[in-house]
């Protein structure tokens, strides 16, 4: 598998293809059954995938995974998304992928190979491949020549495979023009609302009615549990008030907390950014670099970086001269986060690749790694200790107080032998707890966990500990009618008057069949609207797409369309083809787009091929 460093070969397609190798897998499933090989997660006809890439590919994906979510991966969420299969699935279809190639006579020469080392950003020294940098990074990562080099090869394999099941891939001119004309395809329309709130008024109240209403809603009115409450706070801010820090004990904490107080390297970059679009061909890209590598030559022949910025950068930053301030390790995108951190104050260096385009890069300016000074952390420090301090004195006295009351035999006997006062509340639901520390999330969720005559343990809370005693509880009931009529006669009005608005669309539509065209107040007209056109003010984008689904013989919906509360009528008043006489641009994009939906069908169809005929045993006491 693709390894952090052999993504700096740049190959969007094999970057494409692992994606597409992962929704396979999804939806094939693999085979479990042909081979019991302990060292291997898989074997794909015969040859075996050892767990050793297996556990690389995995840790990677977790990697990946920790990053995108800022470290704190959701609890069970690898199971969840079952992140072992999709590795699993990842490597058996990659070998697939490199079976298939052989099967073609495909093969990748040493030469070919050396060229793509060579070529590579991450191991150049000012545009030129250095063998002892190469060394130094692949050192780095716990990778040898050998084991790297194996793994470009089947990269390459892998990527000379996919070039020639898309060399198959084409899309016919009468295609690109009825896609034209489908897409062109324009309709004037006419669009009224029928909205359920103008039917209100002409509700009538009949109590037999509401009362039937009501019988078959009533579980919409059942009240929410309700709780009443003794209890104990141990207060942490109000105990922290009785300890007093002293110096001595804050620098002790510093010099054993000093790692915390690492401000790490910094650098002040610029850079000019030449975009290349996503679907870019080959093409397209190598103008693209050629570009960045003549304005690269300007800047390392002495002319200003931030003019050249200025004038050449596609970047959100060229206003202010590719300037993107001092950031540190992990901020940028990996390619230009990896080439900043490795080049020298001064030095410009690229033209690097990454998901925007290519960067020239220039660093301004080093900020090398810092430890923030004592004086510079003491009261910030203090607020902490305070606080640890504060935390302690409310559990300690919260646990004495809980081993008083075991010992008491209860709660209220035990304020009395203390002399305390007992906190009380009167009955409260989850949804409205009285003001204060009631209110707590914490409190909230372990009070309702509570039954009646029930003491809780220690109680955490974000200001201190709590002991609580459930004195009485409400269950849920459904109220009778006339305890509350009047919310049932508000929810039992708007839903009559969304049956009467419905009634009322759908004899309108009728009347507009029989006529021939929609009439009437508050009728809204459009201009000539495309399939991907906004939809104009009024207009849901829902009813823009009916419109387009009806047959070309066809003026109006076979029923209203329901929006929300509102019910939408309309009739197609104009229909145009769309025009096949587009500009060559817009044809030529067309025409990649459909190119790309071909080779992706073709890529698929073929992988699916090796799936079905392939012999494929995986070691599942791994997956469990």
């Amino acid at each position: 598998m693709l390894s952090i460093l052999r993504k700096k070969a740049q190959s969007t397609v094999i970057q494409g293809l692992v994606l597409l190798i992962a929704v396979v897998f999804v939806f094939w499933g693999v085979g479990s059954n042909l081979n019991n090989n302990r060292n291997s997660i898989a074997v794909v006809n015969g040859r075996e995938i050892p767990i050793q890439e297996y556990q690389r590919a995995y840790d990677r994906a977790v990697e990946q995974y920790r990053k995108q979510f800022g470290g704190q991966v959701p609890a069970n969420f690898f199971e969840t998304i079952n992140l072992k299969g999709q590795v699993v699935g990842q490597l058996v279809q990659a070998e697939l992928l490199r079976q298939g190639a052989e099967a073609m006579g495909l093969a990748v020469s040493k030469e070919a190979i050396q060229r793509a080392v060579e070529a590579m950003n991450v191991f150049q020294v000012d545009g030129h491949f250095d063998l002892e940098r190469y060394k130094q990074i692949l050192s780095r990562n716990r990778l040898t020549p050998t084991s790297f080099e194996a793994g470009l090869h089947n990269d390459l394999l892998a990527k000379m495979a996919v070039k020639n099941i898309e060399s198959f891939a084409l899309v016919p001119a009468d295609e690109v023009r009825q896609w034209l004309r489908y897409t062109g395809e324009e309709v004037k329309l006419a669009v009224k609302a029928v909205a359920g709130k103008d039917f209100e008024d002409k509700v009538e109240i009949k109590d037999g009615e509401l009362a039937a209403w009501f019988e078959k809603n009533k579980t919409k009115y059942t009240t929410e549990p309700q709780i009443r409450l003794k209890y104990l706070f141990f207060d942490s801010d109000a105990l922290a008030k009785n300890r007093k820090i002293s110096d001595d004990e804050l620098k002790a904490r510093y010099e054993s907390d000093k790692e915390r107080y690492q401000v790490p390297e910094q650098r002040h970059v610029r850079h000019i950014l030449f975009k290349v679009p996503k679907d870019a061909d080959a093409k397209t890209v190598a103008a693209k670099e050629e570009q960045a590598r003549k304005v690269m030559a300007m800047a390392k022949g002495g002319q200003d970086f931030a003019e050249l910025a200025r004038q050449y950068s596609e970047g959100p930053t060229a206003a202010k001269g590719g300037d993107l301030g001092f950031f540190g390790r992990g901020r940028m995108v990996r390619p230009f986060d990896e080439a900043v951190f490795a080049m020298r104050k001064g030095e410009i260096g690229g033209p690097v690749r990454t998901q925007f385009g290519f960067h020239i890069i220039k660093v301004e300016d080093i900020r090398p790694a810092t430890t923030r000074a004592f004086a510079e952390v003491r009261d910030e420090l203090r607020r902490e200790m305070e606080k640890e301090e504060g935390k302690a004195q409310a559990f300690k006295a919260a646990s004495e107080a809980f081993e008083g009351i075991m010992r008491a035999g209860n709660l209220d006997k035990y304020s009395k032998e203390k002399g305390i006062e007992l906190q009380k509340t009167d009955f409260f639901s989850r949804s409205k707890p009285p003001a204060g520390i009631v209110s707590d999330p914490g409190f909230l969720a372990e009070a309702f966990k509570l039954s009646k005559g029930e003491l809780s343990s220690l109680v955490e809370l974000g200001k201190g500990y709590a002991i609580l005693f459930v004195d009485d509880v409400k269950p849920p009931v459904v109220p009778p009618l006339a305890e509350v009529r009047d919310r049932v006669v508000r929810d039992y009005t708007r839903d009559r008057a969304i049956v009467l608005a419905k009634e009322a669309a759908e004899r309108e539509l009728a009347e507009a069949g029989k006529k021939g065209e929609l009439t009437g107040d508050k009728l809204k007209k459009t201009d000539y609207l495309k399939r991907r056109s906004p939809a104009p003010a009024g207009v849901p984008a829902q009813v823009l797409k009916d419109a387009f689904a009806l047959a070309p013989s066809e003026k109006f919906p076979a029923r209203p369309l329901k929006v929300g509360n509102l019910f939408y009528l309309y009739q197609v008043v104009e229909r145009r083809p769309g025009d096949e006489k587009a500009d060559e641009q817009m044809k030529k994009q067309l025409r990649m787009q459909l190119l790309a939906a071909e080779k992706s069908r073709l890529l698929s169809d073929w992988l699916r091929e090796l799936q079905q005929k392939a012999e494929i045993w995986t070691n599942t006491k791994i997956l469990q």
